[in-house]
């Protein structure tokens, strides 16, 4: 099992999951640890899933990597995060963004939302993490953005979440147990590819 944070990203890095200097950068600037409870503290840096509290998890590493690389965020984008949970993926993309960009992080449960405000802060994060709007998926009043990533499965690519892209802008989710890259191309029309093979606790609004 990797048991530092420079084990967590030569492994990644040698396996090919993180490429691009940008999510290298990330991932080696923002220590995954400081995002898990005191509990999960000694086994931070495993390369799976770990208990969050209300039956949710802080990701897999892997498979953070692997949808922040298809993301492919740029310095000064603006970005949505779906079901922020811990806080790491919101500042992972923060990160990525720079202080050009901005990142908004919706989650649901309010004392996750809570909590990850205080791991944000800590670490002087330049992100905002509002509580979802019950019934409401995403930010709609704050749209469009260049990216949104999703960290919970959904049934299907909710159309109320493509519309929050900008025309050209890309989404990255999951979809019952895959992956999927969706671009808007064009006022009603997206392209698609999905990458199979991943599990995700359900997306709810």
């Amino acid at each position: 099992m990797l048991t530092t944070h420079q084990a967590l990203i030569q492994d990644l890095t040698a396996r090919g999951v993180l490429r691009s200097a940008s999510v290298i950068g990330a991932f080696s600037d923002i220590d995954r640890a400081l995002f898990v409870g005191l509990e999960n503290r000694e086994i931070a840096y495993a390369d799976r899933p770990l208990p969050i509290g209300h039956d949710q998890t802080i990701s897999q590493p892997t498979t953070v990597g692997f949808m922040l690389e298809l993301l492919g965020a740029q310095l000064g984008d603006r970005a949505l995060d779906v079901g922020s949970g811990s806080g790491w993926t919101t500042a992972l993309l923060a990160h990525i963004v720079g202080p050009q960009g901005s990142v908004l992080g919706i989650e649901r449960i309010p004392d996750l939302a809570r909590r990850s405000r205080e791991h944000l802060a800590a670490i002087g994060a330049r992100v905002t993490v509002r509580d979802a709007t019950p019934g409401v998926l995403g930010a709609p009043d704050d749209a469009p953005f260049d990216r949104i990533l999703v960290s919970a499965a959904a049934d299907d690519v909710p159309d109320g979440l493509v519309r929050q892209l900008r025309i050209g802008g890309v989404m990255v989710l999951p979809v019952r147990e895959s992956v999927v890259h969706v671009e808007r191309t064009g006022d009603d029309e997206v392209t698609t590819q999905e990458y199979p093979g991943f599990a995700f606790v359900p997306l709810l609004p």
